[in-house]
């Protein structure tokens, strides 16, 4: 259970203010009017602080929660600016299009793609297949993934696959990330980046019922917080 002591607003709005501003096409401005409307007077500094807080923490819970996924997975990576530079979104999904896992990178090279794929198993468990583009460096993670699963006693090696057409999967998937990070403009900070892209990815999750839940999407990001 996510901590809210301390705060100097009710959980319920707090959670309602995050999941708004992760799900939809709003700055923190327009979040700011819109919760005046509702008789809720708090600065876009605060929100931003809210998102940032409290979106690795939900990810975090949402990981564990999540249905089970396929063993079958669809690993790329997409753009996304910070600072005025571009960094690395690295994401998988099965091959039904559920979230695997994600992680924000300032470097695309094989100790990024290894860290990726160590985070991804670690969440997820161990896959039979990868499907990758021609990336040489997303080659040598899963060689360098399977040389440590070697070591600990794991003598079936994952399968790499190359295939674009396979992968058309989780390039159609990057849309919704993009879609909702365009209107953003680009993200003053990595850490900042790095949290609000993980709250994203968990609304994208409920859109995708990952939760096995008919309730509503905020009351599923709600019950991700405890």
């Amino acid at each position: 259970m996510i901590s809210f002591r301390g705060s100097q607003f009710p959980k319920s709005v707090i959670l309602f203010a995050v999941f708004f501003y992760l799900r939809y096409s709003v700055s923190y401005r327009d979040l700011k009017e819109i919760l005046a409307e509702r008789g809720v007077t708090v600065d876009h500094t605060t929100l931003n602080r809210w998102v940032t807080k409290f979106s690795p923490l939900i990810a975090l819970s949402a990981q564990k929660r999540k249905s089970p996924t396929g063993k079958s997975w669809r690993m790329d990576e997409t753009y996304i600016k910070v600072k005025g530079d571009w960094t690395y979104l690295y994401r998988a999904v099965d091959k039904y299009g559920k979230t695997l896992d994600f992680m924000l990178s300032e470097r695309r090279n094989e100790p990024a793609a290894t860290l990726f794929f160590a985070k991804a198993l670690s969440t997820n468990g161990i896959p039979e297949k990868i499907v990758i583009d021609k990336s040489g460096a997303n080659t040598a993670g899963i060689r360098g993934v399977n040389k440590i699963l070697k070591r600990f006693g794991y003598q079936v090696p994952i399968t790499t696959i190359r295939s674009k057409y396979l992968n058309n999967i989780i390039e159609q998937d990057h849309r919704f990330i993009k879609r909702r990070t365009r209107p953003m403009l680009g993200f003053k900070s990595f850490s900042s980046a790095a949290a609000t892209l993980e709250g994203i990815e968990v609304t994208h999750m409920i859109r995708k019922k990952q939760f096995n839940s008919n309730t509503s999407g905020f009351a599923q990001f709600a019950g991700l917080a405890g």
